[in-house]
């Protein structure tokens, strides 16, 4: 029989996880941080540029996390010498079809920075993510040169594409991942398996919508009966606090979600018939997987593109709980032949 990811996650923490220790760069406004913290991370700080972000990460953890506002470039790894782990979800418009996949190109490609803090701090393990765009034939070479410089620092690396709504995240949210991990721990490393049917938007939402007295939640949560399409966040350059471009609109209309903009409220008992309602920040945090006691700073655009560009809390801990079985001693699944690998030659 197959553990769940929660007995997985359970058994790990009986074990004491909770004295690993890690670091995250690019920490946006918690969604991965917060997931480690549930697998048994302690963070050693959380390093993230954005105001209103590290704004949103003093709010919510300022007792027990050390939130570093900074550059990239201008953080020394050797600070964070002792970390268990590094992890980061270092930005995603080099690699996606809006920011025009300049990879390498494009001047918001941290890659680099993240390599340099891997080495200057030499932890166990390595846990980045990305957009799925990265998984793309035109970036075979970019993806095997990183593989290629981890290898050289001593890490066994992958690459594999993990799907949100495997994990109980109610959006087809598809992540292109890379672990890294240090012999001897690296053989004992398996991806997490499924962990149980996504609910769907409706069931996600429904008491959120009629929290207004809203007469049509229960009619709408019947409708809104799959997952949601990909939450876009856009960036600093472009984007605004909308559900995405006209695809996705469409998506979202199909779900009875008005997806031009983002309601300051939920619904109301004068709600016209017929006018579909829009989402709010608390709906599109939910279905990024946030609890509903994570608040967010800033504007409603700033506040819209935290949540949308998080990594989801679940997914995090599945990933999370996975790689601190490897360091805590647990034996792992053979790692399957699509997980992209490099490991030494015979």
């Amino acid at each position: 029989m197959t553990a769940t990811t929660a007995e997985t996650g359970d058994r790990v923490r009986d074990l004491a996880v909770a004295q690993l220790s890690s670091v995250e760069i690019c920490a946006g406004a918690g969604g991965q941080a917060l997931g480690l913290e549930q697998a048994g991370f302690a963070h050693q700080g959380l390093v993230e540029l954005d105001a209103d972000a590290c704004q949103t990460l003093r709010r919510n953890r300022g007792a027990q996390w050390t939130v570093i506002r900074a550059d990239l470039a201008k953080v020394d790894g050797r600070a964070f010498a002792h970390a268990d782990l590094l992890s980061g979800g270092v930005p995603c418009p080099p690699f996606s079809v809006a920011g025009k996949q300049l990879g390498s190109q494009d001047e918001r490609d941290l890659f680099p920075q993240a390599l340099r803090l891997i080495e200057q701090a030499s932890p166990r393990a390595v846990l980045l993510e990305n957009v799925p765009g990265l998984a793309a034939r035109r970036f075979d070479g970019y993806r095997t040169q990183i593989l290629q410089r981890l290898y050289v620092l001593g890490y066994q690396a992958w690459w594999d594409l993990v799907h949100a709504s495997e994990h109980g995240v109610p959006q087809l949210r598809p992540r292109f991942v890379l672990v890294a991990i240090r012999p001897p721990w690296a053989a004992r490393f398996t991806w997490p398996g499924r962990s149980g049917l996504p609910v769907t938007v409706g069931q996600t939402l429904g008491d959120l919508m009629g929290s207004r007295g809203w007469p049509g939640a229960s009619a709408w949560s019947r409708r809104a009966g799959r997952i949601a399409p990909t939450i876009v966040g856009g960036s600093t350059r472009h984007g605004g606090p909308d559900l995405g471009p006209t695809r996705a609109r469409q998506a979202w209309k199909d779900l009875g979600v008005d997806g031009r903009g983002i309601a300051d409220q939920a619904p109301g008992p004068g709600h016209l018939d017929g006018q579909l309602p829009r989402l709010t920040i608390r709906m599109v945090a939910r279905l990024q997987g946030f609890p509903d006691t994570w608040e967010f700073s800033g504007s409603k655009t700033a506040a819209y593109r935290q949540v949308g560009n998080a990594f989801p809390p679940p997914v995090a801990r599945a990933l999370g709980t996975a790689i601190a079985a490897a360091l805590s001693g647990h034996h792992a699944r053979p790692l399957s032949a699509g997980q992209q690998a490099l490991r030494p030659s015979s």
